[in-house]
């Protein structure tokens, strides 16, 4: 009768130090979770401080003054770009050119086509890239 009290009180005792630490591992895992979810919102404020701090400054002001107002500080010039120095080369004639190169006529080939020449065409580069290549004797 003394053994199976023993046994019962073993047992109650190892039950209550698994509950203990179970419950010991769900607080620490939730202390984690709010520790991440603090630096989180830290973070994030840090960053709206840094904004107000760079939305409130005298550079921005200026900043938005010239892109919106158009307005200058003394000494300064401005420079517009007209549109079509802007869009740069006719994209037609350039395309054009291009396309008949004999470069761009290899690139155009498809992916098989490319690797047919590169393994069953010892020459391949002389013939569709224009390009010399001297063979050493």
């Amino acid at each position: 009768m003394v053994l199976i009290g023993e046994f019962l009180l073993v047992s109650y005792l190892l039950y209550a130090l698994a509950l203990n630490v179970y419950q010991g591992y769900q607080i620490d895992y939730h202390i984690q979770n709010f520790q991440n979810e603090n630096r989180k919102i830290a973070e994030a404020n840090q960053k709206a401080a840094d904004d107000l701090l760079y939305y409130t400054s005298n550079e921005y002001l200026e900043k938005m003054a010239k892109q919106n107002l158009g307005l200058v500080n003394p000494g300064e010039e401005v420079v517009v770009l007209s549109e079509d120095i802007l869009k740069g080369p006719d994209p037609e004639g350039f395309e054009q050119e291009v396309q008949s190169s004999e470069l761009q006529r290899y690139y155009n080939l498809s992916n098989p086509h490319k690797w047919w020449k590169f393994f069953f065409e010892i020459d391949h580069r002389k013939k569709d890239l224009g390009l010399r290549i001297e063979e050493s004797a």
